[in-house]
């Protein structure tokens, strides 16, 4: 059941290059207007990778926690703030990256004023987290051709994301994509067969395009694990098109639920944690247990 809030402090962490440079002006709006609501509100601009995961973790040791965290960026901020904030404190997002693939899902606002009213209504749901290392992941984790097109985009990248980074480091891994044999394990129990292409997911839609599956469910403690049996470039064109006109999974891929998810293969295949490059293969993936509370309109 949604969940009703109120709140006298907030805490905005923001990633100021997000949205084409325009995350620094987003978030100082937003606390102007938390201000304005009554919400002693401090706004935190990111300087590098895991800065504020840091200020969470400084905040939560000071015994200072506010009662509103509120991330401005991409899923890549968000997951990171996920990753150190405390269960018990709501989380709100003011999405500014390239894909934004929770505020599709979920109908978040993109816009300051929206963001203002969603707060002051102050419902939130509860959203499960996995671990993949030392990473968070609440959207979906790939291993196989999505891995080689993150990898491929931390190459290439210079600056901030743009569509047009994403196309070239599309059009370059499947240039050069061949399909890895990957070993799944299910909750400690091997699945037969071997696969070019896993996706473990809490998501519905993915890259902005693709449906995964309407019926997932934010908090059953379980992800969904997509098997793809077919790795040829035509193969996972199919897919990706059963995913832009209907949804998956269906043809050569099928569907099973996890709390635990381990891939190997035989060499290092790259893998991505919601939309950045997390490393090479052996992954592992366990959703936490714990229950974040997601402010939503």
């Amino acid at each position: 059941m949604p969940a009703r809030h109120t709140f006298r402090s907030a805490l905005v962490v923001a990633n100021p290059i997000a949205g084409r440079g325009r995350g620094a002006a987003a978030a100082r709006e937003l606390g102007a207007g938390l201000q304005a609501l009554g919400i002693e509100t401090e706004v935190y601009l990111t300087v590098a990778a895991g800065d504020g995961a840091r200020r969470l973790r400084e905040v939560s040791q000071a015994q200072a926690m506010p009662e509103l965290v509120v991330a401005v960026g991409g899923d890549g901020t968000i997951g990171e703030v996920l990753g150190a904030l405390p269960g018990s404190t709501p989380l709100a997002v003011l999405p500014m990256g390239t894909a934004n693939v929770l505020s599709v899902d979920l109908g978040i606002p993109r816009r300051v004023a929206g963001t203002l009213e969603m707060i002051q209504a102050g419902r939130s749901i509860a959203l499960d987290t996995a671990r993949v290392g030392e990473r968070t992941c609440f959207l979906v984790t790939g291993v196989g051709f999505d891995g080689a097109i993150v990898e491929r985009l931390a190459q290439i990248r210079r600056g901030p994301i743009t569509k047009f980074t994403w196309a070239r480091a599309i059009a370059s891994s499947l240039w050069s994509w061949k399909p890895p044999r990957l070993r799944v394990w299910i909750d400690g129990e091997r699945v037969a067969g071997e696969y070019p292409w896993v996706l473990i997911s809490n998501a519905i839609a993915y890259g902005g395009l693709i449906t995964l599956d309407r019926g997932r469910k934010l908090d059953d403690g379980l992800f969904e694990v997509f098997l793809f049996e077919k790795g040829s470039r035509l193969a996972l064109g199919l897919q990706c098109l059963r995913g832009i006109v209907s949804s998956l999974p269906g043809g050569s891929s099928r569907r099973v639920l996890a709390a635990h998810v381990r891939v190997e293969a035989d060499e290092a295949i790259p893998y991505e944690v919601d939309g950045d490059f997390g490393g090479t293969t052996p992954l592992e993936l366990e959703v936490t247990g714990e229950h974040h509370q997601l402010l939503v309109p």
